[in-house]
């Protein structure tokens, strides 16, 4: 189980490098795996970007007791993802899938400076328009 939930990370992280899939979605998710992984190096490679996460919208995660009373359950909340912090998330994304060995996908600004950001700033507002 825990190699179908890492590659599903791993796609999830890929898909959002390229920007195929918004901050809004890759947020939740990410913390779902990350929380309720026992693979320890599934957790190293996501700690970084829940890094950039918490440190955008802080407690997007909270234990809650459940019904049977033993143990706890993780809870997502409902908050927008900042979009000043897309440029850091993207970044901590890219150096998660190469820490798993999977290089970020082609065409993807990630980490490439200045023009990057500018040149995927600029992408996203003409698709978006589209």
């Amino acid at each position: 189980m825990a190699f179908s939930s890492s590659s599903a990370a791993k796609e999830l992280l890929a898909a959002y490098v390229a920007g195929r899939v918004p901050a809004v979605r890759l947020v939740p998710a990410i913390a779902v795996e990350y929380y309720r992984s026992p693979d320890a190096k599934q957790r190293a490679a996501l700690r970084p970007v829940m890094d950039v996460i918490e440190r955008a919208a802080p407690g997007v995660a909270r234990l809650a007791r459940t019904e049977t009373g033993a143990g706890f359950d993780i809870q997502l909340a409902e908050r927008p993802f900042p979009e000043t912090f897309e440029t850091s998330l993207k970044e901590a994304a890219a150096g998660a899938l190469e820490q798993w060995g999977t290089p970020a996908p082609a065409g993807s600004a990630a980490g490439s400076g200045f023009w990057g950001r500018l040149f995927d700033r600029v992408r996203r507002l003409f698709s978006a328009s589209t």
